[in-house]
């Protein structure tokens, strides 16, 4: 499996400690106050908060030469796993930098140091109750209303997620509207459970496996051929990790995994839907992790490493996070009367990170806060009145930041704005 770190010393091998991966790209870059990518870095100014740092530690683990100290496991736990690293890395080298945390933080939990005490909790509740946040099973589809109808069986099946079932329900009611309204027949499930996000990004291995296997088992049952979500960590589970952990690639998956902002982009490009009423807002677009550069579609290989590092047999690799869904959201809004798109200068595979990835937001909520205040100073500078993302963690993290930061500006998930722009 991928995620076993002794697989990946090559990859932990390759880096060379150029710091590279801290910085935007130089090409990219439009101001020094907006030049830094790595919020861990950022934070706290010293080396192991870094992918390089993280990278030797993952070495000196191997090696039996390093021990999982509070302050390793306070570095690997506060990294928010964005990507940021992994994208800007491979502009060079070639090594999956993202993987190297994620196994290292396997391992931790493998030999009992991790993860966090929020993580375990996390796991716990969903152990008992199939969610998160250890609510009640039972209340999983509560959202929906008697207004929105869904078929017993359709090629498509809309994937609400802990998030939206339970905490932002206006993201899994607008969904189901857009879905409606476009003449989209969809079906959604009881039997739904977490589709295992936090744990795997936490390390929790065992755990996770027990999601997959039972959300892959209630798709097969369900005929569905499409899951559609509307959560960005949904997205990058199903696409990337579901075939990481069954050692395949995203593309020889049975199924096919789609975000309502492509779903919609495709029906508005195929002319099938057009915006018709006005909504007079200047926004701005913040790209999630999870959706951009991390849903790059997993490339499973199995080889070695010869001399020089050619990998034998020849492998496929994932570059720059090209590959991530970045113009669908942008393009929708673009092509919705009235709304004005600035960009931060941050944006695409160069984004910056809400804060609330991979349980930082549950294990370390103030160095998320300052993660998420960060990315308010750049969307200030932008003069947007709102802040449109595609991720319900993101909307909620960035909410919050609002809030505490008492900056006048709104949030909304892009289901929102597209269902206004509906009615």
């Amino acid at each position: 499996m991928a995620l076993k770190l002794e697989n990946l010393r090559h990859d932990a091998n390759g880096c060379i400690r150029c710091s590279m991966c801290k910085f935007v790209d130089i090409v990219w870059t439009q101001s020094a106050r907006f030049a830094r990518q790595c919020p861990i870095n950022v934070r706290y100014a010293f080396n192991l908060y870094s992918a390089p740092g993280l990278m030797y530690s993952a070495k000196g683990i191997m090696d039996r030469q390093l021990e999982f100290t509070p302050k390793l496991l306070d570095a690997l736990y506060k990294c928010t796993l964005c990507g940021a690293c992994d994208v800007r890395c491979k502009r060079n080298l070639d090594p999956e930098i993202l993987s190297v945390i994620e196994a290292l933080r396997a391992k931790a939990v493998e030999v009992g140091k991790g993860p966090m005490p929020e993580h375990k909790a996390v796991a716990d509740n969903i152990e008992k109750s199939k969610n998160r946040y250890g609510l009640p099973h039972a209340n999983r589809l509560k959202w929906l209303t008697n207004d929105i109808k869904t078929a017993v069986k359709a090629d498509l099946w809309y994937f609400v997620g802990c998030v939206a079932s339970y905490s932002h329900q206006e993201i899994a009611k607008a969904t189901a509207k857009i879905l409606a309204r476009t003449n989209t027949e969809f079906t959604v499930s009881q039997e739904e459970s977490c589709c295992g996000h936090l744990l795997y990004s936490t390390g929790q291995i065992d755990a996770f496996k027990k999601q997959a296997e039972h959300n892959i088992n209630i798709l097969k049952k369900s005929g569905a051929k499409t899951v559609l979500v509307s959560c960005a960590e949904g997205y990058k589970t199903w696409k990337v990790d579901y075939p990481k952990f069954l050692d395949k690639s995203t593309d020889d998956m049975p199924f096919k995994v789609v975000h309502v902002v492509e779903h919609v982009d495709q029906l508005v490009k195929n002319g099938k839907l057009k915006f018709k009423k006005s909504i007079p807002l200047k926004v701005t677009y913040h790209d999630p992790c999870n959706l951009g550069r991390l849903s790059e579609p997993w490339i499973h290989w199995e080889g070695t490493y010869e001399r020089y590092g050619v990998p034998t047999p020849p492998r496929g690799f994932r570059r720059d996070g090209h590959a991530g869904v970045y113009e669908p959201p942008r393009d929708i809004l673009k092509s919705i009367p009235g709304i004005e798109l600035i960009e931060m200068e941050r944006s695409r595979d160069n984004a910056w990170c809400c804060g609330a990835g991979a349980g930082v937001d549950l294990a370390f909520p103030d160095f998320a806060m300052w993660t998420a205040s960060e990315r308010l100073e750049e969307v200030k500078e932008t003069g947007a009145e709102a802040i449109i993302t595609s991720c319900p963690t993101c909307k909620d993290l960035l909410q919050k930041a609002i809030q505490s930061n008492g900056v006048k500006v709104k949030v909304f998930d892009i289901t929102e704005i597209i269902l206004e722009a509906l009615s």
